[in-house]
This record gives structure tokens, sequence and C-alpha cells, in this order.
């Protein structure tokens, strides 16, 4: 009798204690876009959002918006605080095809999950507080097969605004790299088109050359071997006219390792 007692008193506080986790939990838990959750208009939802996209062939556009559903057949997509709209599935169906659009049939074995979050996050994957800055990230140990992405750097990067940057494109090509097993710049791969060789020496050049302030690309280029192949790609794909011009020599490495000259395509 003694325990009912004790119970009914603090039921009346354990009922709103209970209510407010499960709203937490509904509001914050991982919304599923399952494998096979292809957009009906794929191909005119690309054509309307990615710049790569519009300057393909009829045939290319084609295989392109295949590749895209595809990878949407492959790989879940999950929304954390925020829901996952179709044209988030695109643009990163995208990010992940246009890498290795002269790769076909290629397919990311260490892939199987994308967490989207509303906006940047924390180490801890945390997209609230004051110690968010992380856009994007490749999960590693027990994150292994995941990959983390911020909504807001995944549009902006398909913007009319993006300037060289692209976060999307930059978690792939870190995919990429680590098919070897390793995220070390050198995506074997990718690295049978050249030897590594001159690709070393241009990147470590590169690398000096924003170190001292001389370079336009971005400086996060510099942390280490995968930021720079991350960071250029980047570059590559989104101003490739302009990496053409101001580093021949990277751009034409960077052409015979992704097998693509994006700045022909351009003009």
């Amino acid at each position: 009798m003694a325990f009912n007692l004790e119970f009914a008193q603090v039921l009346p506080v354990l009922i709103p204690v209970a209510v407010i986790a499960f709203l937490f939990w509904w509001f914050y838990r991982p919304k599923k876009s399952a494998p096979g959750s292809v957009p009906a208009d794929t191909a005119s939802m690309l054509e309307t959002h990615v710049r790569y996209y519009q300057q393909l062939t009829a045939s290319e556009k084609e295989r392109f918006a295949g590749e895209v559903e595809t990878f949407l057949g492959h790989v879940t997509i999950e929304g954390v605080g925020t829901e996952v709209e179709d044209l988030d599935r695109i643009l990163i169906a995208a990010s992940a095809v246009i890498p290795i659009f002269s790769f076909p049939g290629w397919k990311y074995r260490n892939l199987t999950n994308i967490i989207l979050y509303p906006d940047t996050f924390d180490e801890h994957y945390q997209f609230e507080g004051d110690r968010r800055n992380i856009l994007g990230m490749v999960g590693s140990g027990h994150m292994n097969g995941q990959m983390l992405l911020s909504r807001s750097a995944l549009r902006a990067g398909f913007s009319d605004h993006a300037g060289k940057s692209n976060t999307a494109i930059h978690e792939f090509v870190h995919l990429v790299d680590k098919t070897d097993g390793y995220v070390d710049g050198l995506p074997q791969s990718l690295l049978h088109n050249i030897t590594s060789l001159p690709w070393l020496q241009v990147m470590h050049e590169e690398i000096r050359r924003i170190e001292s302030g001389h370079s336009e690309i971005n400086p996060y280029a510099a942390m280490n071997q995968s930021e720079f192949l991350a960071v250029t790609a980047e570059y590559f794909f989104e101003k490739p006219d302009s990496m053409q011009t101001h580093h021949p020599e990277l751009y034409r490495l960077l052409s015979e390792i992704f097998k693509q000259d994006p700045a022909a395509r351009a003009s």
C-alpha cells in the first residue's frame, strides 16, 4: 500500500517528464530516407540545381541521372533535427557521382549511411552549442561507413555563390581516397592513371605557397595531404577555368586523376 501511495505521489511529476522526453525523441530522432527513395523528377531537379549536370551532353545527362538513381538505391539518408527533402537527396547523390563520373559502375562500398544535420555540428555530433564548426565528416571507428553533412553547407555548395567550395564533393573525395584503406591524399584506385611522384611534388610545392601566403587556394588544403586532395578537387569541379588559369599543372594532374576536363566542358 505504501508503494502505491508513493507512486501516486510522484505520478504527476513523471507524466510531464515522460511527455517531454517523448517529444524530444520524436523531434530529434533520425528521419530516414531508405535505399530506393528516388525522386520522380530527378532529371529536372538536376537541370535546375546542378551546374555540372547542365554542361553535359544529352547522353551524358542520361547516364548521370542513372548514376544518381543507382546511388540513391543503395545508400540510406537520415535527417537529424531536419527533414530530408528530395532536393537534399539529389544534391547528395550528385556530389557522389561528380568525382567518379568517368568511372562507370563505381560503387561507394565504404558507405552505407548519410546523416544530414540542419547546420554545422561539433566533434561530438551535436548541432547545438557554441562549438559547432564542422560542415561535413567521413566517419571512422564506430562511425565507419557513415558520412555526416550539414544541410546548409550542402545547399550552399550548389548555389550561385558557392565559389570554389562544395562541402559534399569534398567529403565524397575523402571516401574515394579511403577506398584503399587510407585517407592520405593518394587514392590508389585513381592514381593508376598517373604515377604518385608528380602528384606529390605539385602537392607539396602548392602547400608551401599556401603556407607562405602566395596561393589563393583555401588554406585548409595545407592541413595535410588528404585535405589538399579534397579541397583542390572542390576547386577543380566548381571553378575549373580558374584553376586551369592559375594552377595549370595542378589542373592537369587532377584532370588525369579524375579522367575529366571540366574546363573544356564549361567553355
